[in-house]
């Protein structure tokens, strides 16, 4: 074999490797760059969705002490106060009642209640 063919293979070799190894690490690149972008996307929705948490919680809050109140002997309460006092729409409120644990009255589309005091199996009263 002559110096020219055996340079030859040798470069026809080195480009060979050399083009697997571009390939992998473009591949690793575009891998990596995946993960970033969906990691990123869920941190900044975690990080603008967090003042809506803090303010649901707050409501829950509020909402859970006002179905205990003591002073409504039948821990009923009409859903138009139970959102003008959270300061919420009816949607949103029915929401953060269901996630609290309460349910509405099956006598009156108003009335909502916790359901460790309203089971589903007791008639409403």
């Amino acid at each position: 074999m002559d110096t020219s063919t055996l340079a030859n293979e040798i470069a026809a070799k080195v480009i060979a490797d050399t083009s697997f190894w571009v390939s992998v690490v473009g591949l690793v690149g575009v891998v990596v760059g995946a993960v970033i972008t969906v990691g990123g996307n869920f941190v900044l929705h975690w990080f603008q969705d967090k003042p809506r948490r803090e303010l649901d919680e707050k409501r829950k809050k509020l909402l859970d002490k006002m179905l205990r109140d003591l002073r409504f002997k039948e821990h009923w309460r009409k859903l138009t106060t139970l959102s003008r006092v959270v300061g919420a729409d009816e949607e949103t409120t029915k929401r953060l009642l269901i996630e609290l644990g309460a349910r509405g009255s099956e006598k009156d589309d108003d009335l909502w209640g916790l359901l460790e005091y309203h089971p589903l199996e007791k008639l409403d009263q």
